[in-house]
Order: structure tokens, then sequence, then C-alpha cells
């Protein structure tokens, strides 16, 4: 199979586009024909992605990415729900090799049924940032309807997702955006869009009940003042630095695969109330490319299977030159 993997640590400079071994799916795993893959440029200075769950330094190569969408290809022993034949999305092993290639393995339990109203395109943006979106402001912080809720960083792949949630549990959402997007996020269900190019939203608000962050650094240090007695701030952006604070540690978590809300997630899109946004989309040989663009909004996807064109609810279409094949 074709994929793009990494034979030493490094930036996007180090992809390299060439033939590597279709993996085989073990027991409660699945083969999965990827057609779309989502990138998520901070993985590359993730843990997971360089060192083995024991902490040893993982072996090269390494296949990048690891949400998805495809075609089952073939199921592992004891693989219960699934078919051969079904179109699905998910995520697959932080410690693994990733889903940007022809083939991936994913646990079973880590993937569900695509929705059926969009395309494998948006489907393959949507497990990380939805389920970041779900399980942060609704397992984590348990917004209520109501409740005030701040979302910073609206735009990108995981706050339009928060918008969307917490406009569909009934709550008032205040949102920081950049001009360019303040009616685009109004559009996804904001009462309130801050510039936060224009203003400093803390003089802007206070009092709020959650907070969802996606930005960290200063956004995040600026926060914490603005809570009300009781209110939870929740954040998927702590630096470091940051995290070796208490409270910022007890705000920080990293999305976990969880098929049974995936599900939940693919029947709100077949019912219109939540919306994948595509930033742009490349070719799995334009892999550098993809990493380094910096979408207006949503997320960036490479196409695995020449789908470039077919990209429901996505913004633009990405153009460039793609990598060599090696060899």
């Amino acid at each position: 199979m074709n994929a793009i993997r990494l034979h030493a640590r490094g930036g996007p400079e180090a992809f390299v586009y060439e033939q590597a071994p279709t993996p085989r799916p073990g027991a409660d795993e699945v083969l999965v024909r990827v057609h779309a893959a989502a990138v998520t440029p901070t993985e590359l200075g993730w843990l997971p992605t360089w060192t083995t769950r024991t902490g040893e330094p993982r072996p090269f190569p390494i296949i990048p990415g690891h949400e998805f969408s495809g075609e089952v290809r073939a199921l592992g022993p004891g693989v219960v729900g699934l078919a051969v034949g079904d179109a699905v999305f998910g995520m697959n092993d932080w410690f693994g090799d990733g889903a940007q290639a022809e083939f991936c393995v994913a646990r079973a339990a880590e993937v569900a049924i695509k929705p059926l109203g969009v395309d494998h395109v948006p489907a393959g943006m949507t497990p990380i940032s939805a389920l970041a979106a779900w399980q942060g402001l609704i397992e984590r912080a348990r917004l209520a309807p109501g409740e005030r809720v701040l979302i910073h960083g609206a735009a990108g792949g995981v706050g339009l997702f928060a918008v969307q949630l917490a406009h569909g549990r009934g709550a008032r959402v205040i949102a920081t955006a950049s001009t360019r997007n303040l009616d685009f996020v109004s559009g996804l269900g904001a009462d309130e869009v801050i510039d936060y190019r224009a203003q400093r939203f803390e003089n802007l608000i206070r009092d709020v009940d959650v907070i969802f962050d996606t930005v960290g650094g200063d956004t995040l240090a600026r926060s914490w003042g603005l809570l009300r007695p009781n209110g939870r701030l929740i954040t998927i952006a702590a630096s470091a630095e940051q995290t070796r604070e208490q409270r910022v540690k007890d705000a920080f978590f990293i999305v976990v695969p969880n098929r049974t809300q995936l599900a939940q997630i693919a029947t709100m899109i077949d019912a219109g109330e939540l919306r994948p946004i595509v930033g742009a989309v490349f070719p799995l040989t334009a892999a550098r490319q993809a990493y380094v663009h910096k979408p207006v909004r949503g997320k960036v996807v490479l196409t695995v299977d020449g789908a470039e064109g077919s990209e429901l609810g996505a913004g633009r279409s990405g153009r460039a030159e793609g990598l060599q094949k090696s060899g």
C-alpha cells in the first residue's frame, strides 16, 4: 500500500510517501480501506507519536494521522457489530501507526458507522474534533441548559463542534474568533462572538459557568478569572509548562476513542444538528503542504483515493505540489 511515513523524528519536512506493508487486523480489530484522513499538526509534538506506552522510543518508520473515514475490508477475530463493506469513521491507537495510508487497522470499539448524509471527506475530519468537544463539554464540564459557556477558538476544528453542541444543549454560547469568522461562528449557534484580535475578552465578560479552551497559552492564563464560583474550565491545549500547575492538570484532558459517542455524533450529523466543516483538502501525496496549511476555519483533510473533489461542508480545496514517491 502507499503511505506517508517518518523514518526519523521531525516535522512535515521528514514525511516520505512510499510503499509500506498492508497491516493485518488482530483480535477485536478491523482493517479499513482509508478514503480520507484528517490532519492534526500538533500530533508531531505528542509523546505517543514517538514513544511506546512504557516510554521507550517507537520503532521507525511511523505512519501519522489517527482519524479517518473509510470502508471495512477485513475483520479480526472476535469482532461483532461490523461487517466487511461497512462505511465507517473513527480513530486508531495513538501509540501505533495511523491512518495516512491506503489501509489502517483500528479497534472495532473505536469506529462507528459513518454518517450517511456526508461523504468520507467531512466524516474523516470529525472523530477527534467532535469527540473532544463532546467529552470536554458534556462528560467533563457537564454543561447544562441555560448555563453560560465561553468557547475559545470557535472556528477551529474542535471549536466549531463545541459551539454547535453547546447551542444544542440550550446553553448561552459566547465564542472568540477572528474578524473574518465572526459571522461564521454566529451561524453555528453562538449568541455572542468576540473578535479576539480587536478586543480583550476578559474586559467584556465575567461570571461564566464553563470555559472550553482550544487555544492554550496566554488565552488559557487570562481565562481563569472569568469563572463564577464553582465554574468549570476545560482545556485541550495546555502547554507542558502550564500543566505543572495542579488546576491546569485538572482541567486538561486528551480525547479518547468511543464507539457509542461516535454513533451518537453520526446520528446528530444526519439529523442536521452537527455540521462538519472542512477547511482544505489535499491529496495524500501533498501531506507536507497539508500539515503547514492554516485553514481559515475547520480542519484540513487528506484524500487517499482521488476523492478530493467530493467535499461536503468544505471551505475550500487545497492544491499543492506533491511529495515525490520514494523509490
